[in-house]
């Protein structure tokens, strides 16, 4: 199993959004994390597809489109154009979820399946087959800095175990309050991709990078 450090961009420094993006990659961030918010599935509105487009040039990463928004089989060709390798949607903001996925996975990239503190991780269970990744958000997605929610610890582990039963290869990426202090356990309890934006771009971005980076080293 990979372990994946995935930055998020929505907490980094715009006024040198470039340097701050070699910095990760140069701490050995594999992955490129954006909060895309639409201001309808969630209250806030964050950047979308000239951003992402502008940085595919800048960047060897893994780009990984998180899009908050209502109804997003409409823009997934779009970001996909755009440099996305991964995409994922939200299951409460789709109408169809199965015809969204696969219009993802029908465009040569990751699909990704994201639920809300509050939904049943036994939603998923029925679109195991269509997705690369199911993301447990361990915040109430729309705003960046809130405190880690202890109980998608159970979350994490429930959907592990139900990918386990599944016997599919699918990744567990959490979002949401990642700090260097909680790390581990949920590395623990069955995650492999860590989103994280505060932790990450601070006053040493490179040395933030690789210090996530070495506590994967254990877990490979």
């Amino acid at each position: 199993m990979k372990y994946v450090i995935a930055p998020s961009i929505l907490s980094a420094d715009f006024t040198q959004l470039g340097k701050d993006i070699k910095e990760t990659e140069e701490g050995g961030a594999a992955y490129l994390h954006f909060d895309v918010m639409d201001g309808m599935f969630v209250p806030n509105i964050s950047f979308g597809i000239p951003v992402m487009k502008s940085i595919r040039k800048a960047t060897h990463q893994v780009m990984d489109a998180h899009l908050m928004v209502q109804d997003p089989i409409r823009y997934v060709k779009a970001f996909k154009e755009a440099g996305a390798d991964l995409i994922t949607v939200h299951l409460e903001a789709c109408p169809d979820v199965r015809k969204t996925l696969t219009e993802i996975k029908d465009l040569g990239i990751m699909a990704g399946l994201s639920i809300c503190p509050e939904t049943p991780v036994e939603e998923i269970r029925e679109y195991l087959e269509y997705v690369d990744m199911i993301l447990i958000m361990s915040v109430h997605p729309g705003a960046g800095g809130q405190k880690f929610m202890e109980e998608s610890l159970d979350r994490i582990r429930e959907t592990r175990k139900m990918i386990e039963e599944s016997g599919k290869e699918i990744d567990i990426q959490v979002d949401g309050g990642v700090k260097l202090e909680n790390a581990r356990k949920i590395l623990d309890a069955g995650a492999n991709i860590l989103v994280a934006g505060s932790a990450v771009f601070g006053d040493n971005i490179v040395e933030n990078t690789r210090k996530f980076v070495e506590i994967f080293r254990d877990y490979e």
